[in-house]
């Protein structure tokens, strides 16, 4: 058992100071954990701008956070679909065009357990087109800015990178032959942690001590995440399990993507979410990352793969 490094009530945002003139990029705030990492940072006097897919909620999002924050807070919003790549570089151009600095790139949204095999407009299995080629492109787009920032990327994982195949199926990476919702969810959040050690490898190797990547993940928090893409029963199945002390609140859900985003001096090999039973609630701090997660032949092979599917050439 790993000694908390943040004490027994593990990391909360008291530890946060004053982060005027700082500048986070957050992707999927309307709701869950997303909602209240932004709401968190915007409490502390960062300035936060939002990337998601509906704009109506965006909009409905920041008068919510005016309501409840006061109208004061630097908050905006893009337009971003992640499952589209010309959504991505279109959105990433806005960024970089409109926002001089980013402190921190925060890459939460996520689509799960979606039923049946479906793909996105550019012709990948939704789930990994999504979590981990869209992140891996916006990544990619805005890693110059970052760079320039000597600010951070943190890429939200789960659990779920612990279950199904534990590697990635580079024959069939749309999984024709054997689609299963929890099976491919989880190839796809592997594929994002590996990415975040593979990057973490590379910027090393070329000498870069500037920009930090961190791996973190919520637990299980009462999110809609299940629930607007899960099948029925699965989400019958959440609802019922939202309700039991198995599961905490999305706030607190919200706490290892915060202070992997603001954290001074954290670790950057460690993986980082609730270190009570599971792993899915308790004390927010590093805790035990499978092996497989960082298999560095099949990491750097789904780099590579990476790259020459999203078109993005990684300038480090």
């Amino acid at each position: 058992m790993q000694t908390n490094t943040f004490g027994k009530k593990g990391w909360t945002p008291d530890r946060i100071k004053n982060l005027k003139g700082k500048t986070y990029v957050i992707t999927g705030t309307t709701s869950g954990t997303g909602f209240e990492a932004a709401k968190i940072l915007l409490s502390k006097g960062a300035k936060v701008v939002m990337l998601n897919r509906n704009q109506k909620k965006s909009e409905d999002t920041i008068a919510v956070l005016k309501q409840e924050l006061g109208n004061a807070i630097d908050v905006t919003s893009i337009q971003m679909d992640l499952a589209e790549q010309a959504s991505i570089k279109k959105a990433a151009g806005e960024v970089l065009e409109t926002v001089s600095k980013i402190d921190a790139l925060i890459c939460n949204a996520a689509i799960a357990q979606v039923p049946k095999q479906t793909f996105t407009v550019d012709g990948f299995e939704s789930q990994l087109g999504v979590n981990h080629y869209g992140n891996f492109l916006l990544q990619g787009m805005l890693y110059p800015q970052i760079e320039a920032s000597e600010g951070r990327i943190v890429v939200v994982g789960s659990m779920g990178y612990n279950l199904g195949i534990k590697t990635i199926q580079f024959d069939d990476m749309n999984w024709d032959r054997n689609y299963g919702p929890n099976d491919v969810y989880s190839q796809s959040k592997l594929a994002q942690i590996m990415c975040v050690y593979e990057l973490q490898d590379r910027l090393k190797k070329a000498g870069k001590t500037n920009v930090k990547v961190y791996a973190c993940h919520p637990g299980a928090s009462r999110t809609s995440l299940i629930k607007t893409s899960g099948s029925l029963m699965t989400r019958f199945i959440w609802q019922l399990m939202k309700l039991s002390p198995l599961v905490q609140s999305a706030e607190k859900g919200a706490y290892p993507q915060v202070m992997c985003a603001t954290e001074p001096n954290l670790d950057q090999n460690g993986f980082y979410g609730p270190t009570g039973r599971n792993n899915w609630t308790g004390p927010v701090g590093e805790h035990k990352l499978e092996p497989h997660a960082k298999d560095k032949a099949v990491a750097k092979r789904l780099w590579e793969l990476s790259e020459k599917e999203t078109g993005v050439k990684w300038n480090i």
